[in-house]
């Protein structure tokens, strides 16, 4: 990390819990993004096994062939669009949202074609992550525009909702096992769900007035992880109960910034992007123990990452214009 980065006293809280932490011994293949200054965003996974990644400096989706390390890269028809997030549905479509051309984007890998769906009232929107609910709805977050929105890929039919709080900034989103959409306001210290019957949003205030909850990630039993992206901590929070179960400090401090998150088998993975090299994190919540591994090229800030069914984990390496596969062991 830049030590010359934090007052003397953030130093030392940081090495303390640096020194607390043991080794994460993980295999990180990293591969180079063909188009250069790609910026790679988010990664997703297809059901064929592949890694998908939004190209956002490029305007062009792209796909990493694991097994073979071939890449094919898909441009898109609206420049400028900005793909942000993305996701696979069961038929191997690529959704993605466009969050500077304002719209929601499906690729037919197959044949090349390109969807894209805008609110039919004309209402501006700056699409940010996608998720499918359990009946093949799509939701997705609007960063500044402060929607909540869900499209019918039926139809193409989309709904929005403003989310109560002003300048929320909904950012992350899952999806929890009663299908209801949840997500984080990263403009506040809340996080949030919707009914998705009627698209309700009860918002949920966390205790520290300085979190701000950026992305987070589904455990086994139903509760969550977020990553507190300004303090530099990881909550636990249950979303049945409405509260914060327990929250601990990042191993790289409060200036560690951990982003991207995922969970495989009840281990939580991260990222810290406010050190250099950048991290992968593993936290064991059964012992509350952390386990660091200096990310090979820097990784550039993880903005995503994704879980794989064999425990594998996909990450985008933005700034390096790098994808990277972490084998996490079997």
């Amino acid at each position: 990390m830049h030590l010359r980065k934090f007052p003397w006293f953030v130093l030392a809280t940081a090495l303390l819990a640096w020194a607390a932490s043991a080794t994460l011994n993980v295999q990180i293949r990293e591969y180079d993004v063909p188009t250069p200054k790609s910026r790679p965003h988010d990664p997703a996974l297809a059901p064929d096994g592949s890694l998908w990644y939004t190209g956002q400096g490029a305007n062009k989706l792209g796909r990493l062939d694991p097994k073979t390390g071939a890449f094919k890269e898909y441009p898109l028809k609206t420049a400028d669009s900005g793909p942000h997030g993305l996701v696979a549905d069961s038929d191997g479509n690529i959704w993605f949202t466009a969050i500077s051309g304002g719209y929601v984007g499906k690729l037919d890998p197959q044949s090349g074609e390109i969807t894209e769906y805008r609110p039919l009232d004309g209402t501006k929107i700056d699409p940010h992550t996608p998720a499918f609910d359990h009946d093949g709805t799509l939701w997705f977050t609007n960063e500044e525009t402060n929607y909540i929105g869900h499209l019918d890929p039926k139809n193409g039919k989309m709904t929005l909702v403003k989310v109560p709080t002003a300048h929320a900034v909904p950012y992350g989103i899952v999806i929890l096992q009663n299908n209801t959409p949840f997500f984080c306001e990263f403009g506040t210290n809340k996080l949030a769900g919707v009914d998705p019957k009627n698209m309700t949003i009860h918002e949920y205030t966390l205790p520290n007035a300085s979190a701000h909850p950026r992305r987070l990630a589904l455990a086994p039993d139903g509760s969550i992880f977020y990553t507190d992206y300004a303090r530099g901590y990881l909550g636990h929070f249950d979303p049945a109960a409405g509260k914060l179960l327990k929250e601990w400090p990042s191993p790289g401090g409060s200036g560690s910034e951990p982003y991207g998150i995922a969970t495989t088998d009840g281990a939580v993975w991260y990222s810290e992007s406010g050190v250099t090299p950048n991290t992968l994190v593993k936290f064991d919540p059964k012992s509350e123990t952390f386990a660091v591994r200096q990310i090979p090229s820097g990784g550039g800030t993880v903005r995503n990452m994704v879980a794989t069914p064999d425990r594998r984990l996909y990450l985008a390496c933005s700034g390096v214009n790098k994808v990277a596969v972490v084998e996490t062991g079997r």
